[in-house]
């Protein structure tokens, strides 16, 4: 715009600077700020302080020589002149700027154990890796726990466990801590396995645990509330619903959740 609308006034009075200077503005702004700062984008910062250069100082003699140039054109060319200087300072700062794609940025925004979590290979940091379950749930031991007796898949089993949103880095929208209206401690989640009270991507992560084990659990949407919203575990107070519902109640968004559960008793 600020060479396009200089130009207009300057063709009038039959100054037409280098036309590589419209060029290289041009080229500027289609790539300046799709690709990262090179050395061809750098030239082309170059080509256009050469060619205002030109540009002012053809505008200066015509000035000079032209006398049928009255004080209105004169006024055109200083104008010309300052828009085109300040489309280069503009030009030389789309450059200059680091582009950083939203979906880089938001990448870079998440914790580290979210971004594509349970697809590592290796897994980071000698850290073991996610296992997938033929439902597509990823389930990761942090704590085997003891004993031999392990969750089976008609068990009853009592829990402490935290959920998070993934879809919100990783907000928090349950834990069994809260759950402590005497003051004695957090009462556990009971799930009586394969009787639909619980989310059935948690349950099948479940199984396999031992008492005192912790694993972390990441249930697709397709078995977690989108499909089964009324299921436990359930928020405990309105705003963890709200940032639930968020998620759950938006299409756009994957629903996606991680618990990280801890195994008190079963039998």
């Amino acid at each position: 715009p600020f060479f396009g609308h200089s130009k207009h006034r300057l063709d009038k009075l039959g100054l037409v600077p280098p036309c590589h200077t419209y060029q290289a503005f041009d080229t500027l702004i289609h790539t300046g700020r799709t690709v990262e700062p090179t050395m061809k984008t750098a030239t082309l910062v170059v080509s256009l302080i050469q060619g205002i250069s030109a540009f002012t100082s053809t505008t200066q003699n015509a000035s000079t020589k032209n006398p049928a140039l009255n004080h209105s054109n004169r006024e055109d060319v200083d104008i010309g002149r300052r828009e085109a200087l300040f489309g280069v300072t503009f030009a030389a700062t789309l450059v200059s700027t680091p582009f950083f794609p939203p979906e880089a940025i938001a990448a870079d925004q998440k914790p580290k154990e979210f971004i594509d979590v349970g697809t590592q290979a290796p897994a980071p940091e000698g850290e073991p890796p996610f296992v997938e379950l033929s439902n597509g749930v990823k389930v990761k031991d942090f704590r085997r726990g003891s004993g031999e007796d392990v969750v089976q898949g008609t068990s009853s089993v009592q829990i402490q466990c935290s959920g998070k949103l993934l879809n919100l880095n990783g907000v928090s929208f349950y834990n069994t801590k809260n759950n402590n209206p005497d003051g004695f401690g957090a009462i556990p989640l009971s799930v009586n396995i394969g009787k639909g009270e619980a989310l059935p991507g948690l349950e099948s992560g479940l199984i396999g645990m031992r008492k005192g084990g912790i694993r972390r659990i990441i249930v697709p949407s397709d078995l977690a509330y989108s499909k089964f919203p009324g299921l436990e575990p359930q928020p405990t107070n309105a705003n963890d619903q709200r940032a639930l519902d968020s998620v759950v109640k938006n299409s756009r968004r994957d629903a996606t959740i991680l618990f990280d559960v801890s195994i008190e008793r079963f039998k």
